[in-house]
């Protein structure tokens, strides 16, 4: 196919103005979060001043001193952090902030149009845009425990990037940056905005997550069609067992590695995020039933979380 010079400038048009589109929306909203051994990126969710980032940024503080882009300073007291995930809510003092718009992230599909506005290396303000390369990555977490359903991207972060916002052509949160592979070209990490909307709920209300565990580290596959007509399961994806971590939860429920858990206390399990969600404070000790597939048979066992 023979494309006229006309035709690629309306193409590039096209793409600028989606970039320059979400930028002028969104870029209100991010903010510099700053320490005395460092800092990182921010989003502003509420107009009363309530900001996301990432644990690892705020570290072990209470106090942070957040910047905006129209110039102002202000001391953000940290709400909590959650170092699972990766995930913090701090709130600066004030009203009528600029707000980003927290999108869907279960929705996303590979090859998607991403934007990340963030202050790497100490450039405020740096805009970077790329593509939606793989979901339901796995990335282990600073204390040692795994993150789930993560977003990666070909989008250029640097130190200093992260907690800043991955943004969707309709200037949406859909993610929060999280981290990079020092040395790698084109591979970087965030949290995807699903989880981010349970944490932050938590955290605004507790001050911290309280969660159950079930031991494993799993990820969302596929249901081989001919073994969900067998078994009437109407729904196309589970949550497949990487590694059960021995003596957890599911170590005795007897889950084992392969399998795919498709089912959990009454509900169809279809992605990471479904598991997560049966795993609030409610659970912890009570006796949850679930199902697995394993090879062509369908098992069911009783599994009670841990906090």
């Amino acid at each position: 196919m023979v494309r006229f010079a006309s035709e690629d400038e309306e193409l590039l048009d096209a793409y600028s103005h989606a970039v320059t589109s979400v930028v002028e929306k969104v870029g209100p909203a991010v903010a510099g979060v700053s320490l005395k051994r460092g800092g990182g990126s921010g989003v502003l969710f509420t107009p009363d001043g309530y900001l996301l980032t990432n644990a690892h940024v705020v570290g072990k503080a209470r106090q942070v001193s957040v910047s905006l882009p129209d110039g102002s300073t202000h001391e953000g007291q940290v709400i909590g952090s959650d170092p699972a995930t990766d995930l913090a809510v701090a709130q600066i003092e004030g009203n009528h902030f600029p707000a980003a718009d927290l999108g869907q992230s279960g929705t996303l599909r590979v090859g998607q149009l991403v934007i990340a506005i963030g202050n790497p290396l100490g450039f405020s303000f740096t805009v970077s845009a790329g593509v939606l390369s793989a979901v339901g990555r796995t990335l282990r977490a600073q204390d040692g425990r795994l993150i789930d359903g993560v977003l990666q991207t070909d989008v250029a972060l640097n130190p200093g990037n992260s907690g800043g916002p991955l943004v969707d052509s309709h200037g949406r949160v859909v993610g929060i940056n999280t981290a990079m592979i020092m040395g790698a070209q084109g591979i970087s990490f965030a949290v995807p905005v699903d989880t981010a909307r349970w944490v932050l709920a938590e955290l605004m209300h507790h001050g911290r997550v309280v969660r159950g565990v079930l031991g494993f580290a799993g990820q969302t596959r596929p249901i081989d069609r001919r073994v969900a007509r067998h078994h009437n399961l109407t729904q196309k994806t589970g949550v497949e067992v990487m590694e059960v971590v021995k003596g957890k939860a599911a170590d005795v429920a007897g889950f084992r590695d392969g399998d795919i858990l498709v089912r959990i206390d009454g509900s169809a399990v279809e992605s990471v995020d479904d598991v997560h969600r049966h795993l609030g404070a409610s659970s912890i000790g009570r006796k949850l039933e679930a199902r697995l597939v394993r090879g062509a048979q369908l098992i069911e066992v009783s599994v009670v979380p841990t906090e």
